[in-house]
């Protein structure tokens, strides 16, 4: 199993062991992130360009084909990797995927959000997240970002999402270099010849991707499946682990 890590361009520490999914996995530090050189071009290190790694990874690894565990913005790099290598794709298990790119549902995120207007630290949350840094910006201007906009990304926000929000750093030129290529505009036509198994994990109250535009998603794939988890914003392995490990272990080894 190939495990894809979100932020875009987030150190996969914060994934932590994914609620204890048993199961050998390969969790790549993507191009710019951790231990990996920032690309040579942008371009390179964008997620459409970044499926030729994973394809290269998975012949490293003899493997005739990958399961694919991505979450948020690693979504994009897995569904890049199935367009672009449908063949050697087994499995994808998408985690709260942004569906905006893909689907043209409206986001319901004040909506299914709206109990939490009033908390002073969601609310400044919310108001951030439309100033995201642009490139040139600091590691440290970026960061704090992240720090304001947290709260977003969470159903509640305790002590456990507290302390969650804090690992795993961002690396700004790679997420700006993530996003640097547009998918070509057939791709939702090119999901609907993957005819695999697809399971995308959903928080019922997922302000950063909205619930509706994620479960339209799922209609793209043949064999797409859609699990809601409740009291759950974008990371249910933090949130509410014991269902995610049910709903993701159930997939993955039957």
């Amino acid at each position: 199993m190939i495990v894809l890590a979100g932020g875009a361009a987030r150190h996969p520490s914060y994934l932590g062991d994914l609620a204890g999914i048993p199961g050998q996995r390969a969790t790549p530090h993507l191009r710019g992130v951790g231990d990996s050189p920032a690309p040579a071009t942008p371009e390179a290190g964008s997620y459409w360009n970044q499926a030729a790694d994973i394809e290269t990874l998975r012949k490293h690894l003899g493997l005739p084909t990958l399961t694919l565990i991505a979450h948020s913005a690693g979504t994009r790099l897995a569904i890049a990797y199935a367009a672009q290598y449908p063949d050697r794709v087994n499995r994808m298990l998408l985690i709260t995927p942004p569906a905006g790119y893909l689907v043209t549902v409206p986001s319901d995120a004040d909506e299914i959000s709206a109990h939490r207007r009033g908390e002073p630290a969601f609310d400044t949350a919310v108001a951030a997240l439309s100033t995201m840094p642009q490139p040139g910006a600091s590691d440290d201007e970026f960061a704090t970002w992240q720090e304001t906009t947290a709260p977003a990304g969470y159903a509640a926000w305790t002590e456990k999402e507290q302390a969650h929000a804090k690992t795993g750093r961002w690396y700004p030129a790679a997420v700006f270099a993530y996003f640097s290529v547009t998918p070509p505009h057939d791709l939702p036509d090119r999901l609907s010849e993957l005819h695999v198994p697809v399971r995308i994990i959903a928080g019922a109250q997922d302000h950063l991707t909205g619930l509706a535009p994620v479960l339209a998603m799922t209609k793209l794939f043949p064999r797409g499946e859609a699990v809601v988890l409740d009291e759950c914003g974008h990371y249910p392995w933090v949130e509410q682990p014991t269902a995610f490990r049910q709903v993701a272990e159930d997939f993955l080894t039957n």
